[in-house]
């Protein structure tokens, strides 16, 4: 890792960035410094930004930490939200193929007080634990393989089109065929808004 993956410095970043400290921004940048390492990206917002694309699976604290330790970002492209709900992330090195899936064990949360029995509330138990912990109390991770679409990566979009039921544009090969004609998914498949 190069002086840029000192814990302290990118814990105070992440909570500039998140607003406030809590275990998940411990977690998320723990875990993101251990991602980092294993896939061989050594410089994520400098020389090596261009390397990286993480994924990850929940919408909580520790995701902010991620886009801060990694800076990745859903604007550039190489952050993916996959909406699992579980406190784990993909880390990819596009240039060598090299991906590892990082999942925080659940047990850490109990394992916690064994490292700081005093302190009663157990959010600041945690807290403080995960700072010390060992990568293989908090974190359980595999190498994997993710092979991601041509219009998944960063960069100008592929194509756009035009919706034939609504007229907006989609782009990235997101719109689906629906009698021969391209459809957005929102008139195909139903939005998350009404429209009064």
């Amino acid at each position: 890792m190069s002086n840029d993956m000192d814990f302290e410095k990118l814990l105070e970043e992440s909570v500039r960035t998140h607003g406030h400290l809590c275990p998940g921004q411990v977690l998320g940048v723990r875990m993101s410094m251990l991602g980092l390492k294993l896939v061989g990206v050594h410089d994520p917002k400098g020389k090596d930004r261009k390397k990286l694309i993480v994924y990850v699976e929940i919408d909580r604290c520790a995701t902010d930490a991620v886009q801060s330790v990694t800076g990745c970002s859903l604007g550039k492209r190489s952050l993916k939200f996959v909406d699992f709900g579980k406190m784990a992330a993909t880390y990819v090195n596009n240039e060598t193929g090299a991906a590892v899936r990082i999942l925080a064990k659940e047990e850490a949360k109990d394992k916690a007080r064994n490292y700081f029995p005093d302190i009663g509330d157990k959010y600041k138990c945690q807290l403080e634990a995960y700072k010390i912990m060992p990568d293989e109390e908090l974190f359980e991770w595999k190498a994997v393989q993710v092979i991601v679409p041509e219009e998944d990566m960063p960069g100008r979009p592929l194509r756009r089109t035009q919706c034939a039921k609504c007229g907006e544009y989609v782009q990235d090969n997101r719109d689906v065929s629906v009698d021969g004609k391209p459809v957005c998914k929102a008139c195909a498949q139903g939005t998350y808004y009404k429209v009064l």
